[in-house]
């Protein structure tokens, strides 16, 4: 079941948010896929590629008090205890330099180890499992 808050702020994106999920579909070409207001843990990540286990934020004017702050890194800590690699940006940087701002994402996530997949598992010392590829004999 998806989560209704990750639904919600896809639905309520901001213009920023809606101006670099725009670039980033087009990663898709460059073999990146992006996913926007993804669910990881207890938070909601703005735009993340799992493959480079990437995750990128855009930062309003909000992102600036001590709270919010404190609130991002132990944010960031958590995620980056998951493998990923957060990247933040203002909000102000998509309507100033978004070609350059999507060079850099782009540089970051291919410079990143692909994640680890069930298919990668797989090795010619070691049968695939059962469904991944080969049928069991009855």
């Amino acid at each position: 079941m998806a989560d209704p808050r990750a639904r919600a702020l896809r639905k309520n994106a901001t213009d920023a948010e809606r101006i670099l999920w725009a670039a980033l579909r087009n990663f898709k070409r460059g073999g990146l896929h992006f996913r926007r207001q993804s669910p990881m843990g207890r938070y909601i990540v703005d735009f993340v590629c799992h493959r480079a286990k990437l995750i990128v934020e855009l930062d309003g004017s909000q992102h600036g008090t001590d709270q919010a702050m404190a609130y991002d890194a132990e944010r960031t800590e958590f995620l980056n205890s998951r493998g990923y690699c957060v990247i933040r940006f203002p909000n102000v940087a998509v309507f100033k330099n978004l070609h350059g701002m999507c060079d850099a994402i782009f540089a970051i996530a291919k410079e990143r180890p692909p994640a680890r997949s069930a298919s990668a598992d797989a090795s010619p010392d070691r049968p695939p499992r059962v469904g991944a590829g080969e049928t069991k004999d009855r």
